[in-house]
């Protein structure tokens, strides 16, 4: 089921507040990014929104499993983002304000892979981070710099 498809059905273009969670996957100093699929090719966390009856753990997971392949063995919360910094608007003109969890994996497992939503996973020193990442990822990776 496509939860969000499902509400866009019935509101149309109306902004939605939509619930997501994002994986910060650390492993020896540096951080997985996914550079997406889309015409700005910007990195990004892997993650996504939720769908019904998940928890946002669960989404964390699904979407970390789906986007690179890998499993979380333990997933800690860093922390929950929101407010006028997370409104977005899709390439279709859609407009939605996320509220996002953003979880910590340092232990996974399985092969990563390379899904139809991006064209690059690669593992980048936490210490040199590339310049176009996602504005709102990129401030959840710095808080994770902040408290370690």
């Amino acid at each position: 089921m496509n939860y969000v498809k499902s509400i866009r059905d019935l509101v149309g273009p109306t902004p939605l507040i939509l619930v997501g969670a994002v994986v910060l996957v650390i492993k020896e100093g540096q951080i997985l990014l996914e550079q997406r699929n889309e015409e700005q090719a910007r990195f990004g966390l892997p993650g996504g929104l939720m769908e019904w009856e998940e928890s946002t753990e669960e989404t964390a997971r699904r979407e970390l499993f789906e986007e690179t392949g890998l499993v979380a063995d333990q997933l800690a919360l860093l922390g929950v983002y929101s407010g006028k910094n997370y409104v977005t608007t899709l390439a279709n003109g859609d407009v939605f304000q996320s509220v996002t969890l953003a979880y910590v994996a340092s232990d996974t497992s399985g092969t990563l892979r390379v899904s139809d939503e991006s064209v690059a996973l690669t593992y980048v020193s936490l210490t040199d981070l590339p310049d176009n990442i996602v504005g709102s990822h990129l401030l959840m990776i710095q808080d994770y710099i902040a408290k370690r």
